[in-house]
């Protein structure tokens, strides 16, 4: 399985919270391809069971990617827009977008307006004193009003970043592209499968609607209830818990949810020095995964964060190209000895 192929297939496919179908599709594909069966939940989250018992250890990486979601119609046929997860309108910028109507997807383009005035109401002078808000945003189409309506666009209609968009940046150690939160983990979920993982009772989990506050998680996790979840996610380079963007994995220590035991951040120092890893640790003052999320709620007695070392997070981000295999070897040990 070639990492690079692989993440390049699940960038180019769209997957908004609550709308993962083709990416879910594609994950399945390669699910297949290692001989394993998978099943969907109610919520979307697609399940691969190793062994036959209830699971000890649940591994997720979301499907789910950030994105739009249309508001309004204004007369003129142009769209209305807001977050779905968080994404920022100095992140996104100008440009084209797919609309994903109801009788199939729809070019439009995303835009904040001219910027030849010095008119007060103009959303470029009034960026001028305040950051971009997505009330300052619209989604021109070329289409009116009743030509999008008539094509399934209304309130709740998905808005991703455009095909033309979604191609990866080879530059050389490292790779760039959108949505490698969580795309890059996939590759490594997907990589771990391949591993040898001996007879541990786990559960693989690609959640749905993790960027709208773990939705496909707890869904799953209520039911399950296991000792551990392991979520695979990004190691943002911030500057108050700064890492490296190398192929050396990371693991939160803490975050917007939990804290991690402290007996477990001297067992996962000790596993990666066993496995040639100089683990980076990061006490993050911003964030949540699936395992933090499920540790605050009671639903796993252990929650793991391991991350891929990313700079740009939910924007264009940038990864090592070894820190999806790395990602796999550290995942694989964990499930090995905890499973």
């Amino acid at each position: 399985m070639d990492a690079q192929s692989l993440l390049a297939e699940l960038v180019a496919t769209p997957g908004p919270a609550g709308q993962e179908e083709a990416v879910r599709n594609v994950v399945a594909k390669h699910v297949n391809s290692l001989g394993f069966e998978s099943t969907v939940d109610a919520k979307g989250n697609l399940l691969v069971p190793l062994g036959k018992e209830s699971p000890k250890v649940v591994v997720t990486a979301h499907l789910d990617e950030i994105a739009l979601i249309v508001r309004g119609i204004y007369e003129d046929g142009t769209l209305q827009v807001g977050p779905l997860g968080g994404i920022h309108p100095w992140k996104q910028g100008e440009g084209p977008v797919q609309i994903l109507a109801a009788k199939g997807p729809l070019t439009g383009i995303l835009g904040f307006g001219s910027i030849h005035t010095e008119d007060p109401a103009s959303t470029v002078r009034q960026a001028d004193d305040r950051p971009l808000r997505w009330d300052d945003a619209s989604v021109w189409t070329g289409l009116s009003a009743s030509d999008l309506i008539e094509a399934g666009v209304r309130a709740g209609t998905r808005v991703v970043v455009h095909p033309s968009r979604r191609g990866l940046v080879d530059l050389g150690s490292h790779l760039s592209g959108y949505f490698l939160d969580d795309r890059a983990d996939l590759v490594a979920w997907l990589l771990t499968l391949g591993l040898e993982l001996g007879n541990a009772n786990a559960l693989f989990a690609a959640t749905a609607a993790e960027e709208v506050g773990g939705e496909g998680a707890q869904y799953l996790l209520h039911r399950v209830k296991p000792e551990v979840v392991i979520a695979l996610e990004l190691g943002p380079n911030v500057p108050d818990a700064p890492i490296e963007v190398s192929d050396q994995p990371t693991v939160w220590v803490q975050d917007s949810f939990s804290t991690l035991a402290a007996a477990d951040i001297d067992w996962l120092a000790g596993l990666g020095h066993d496995l040639g890893f100089d683990l980076q640790f990061q006490a993050l003052s911003r964030g949540g995964s699936d395992a933090s999320i499920a540790a605050t709620h009671g639903l796993c007695a252990r929650g793991f964060t391991l991350g891929i070392p990313m700079e740009n997070s939910h924007g264009f981000e940038i990864i090592h190209r070894d820190s999806m295999a790395n990602l796999a070897r550290l995942t694989q040990a964990m499930v090995q000895a905890l499973g």
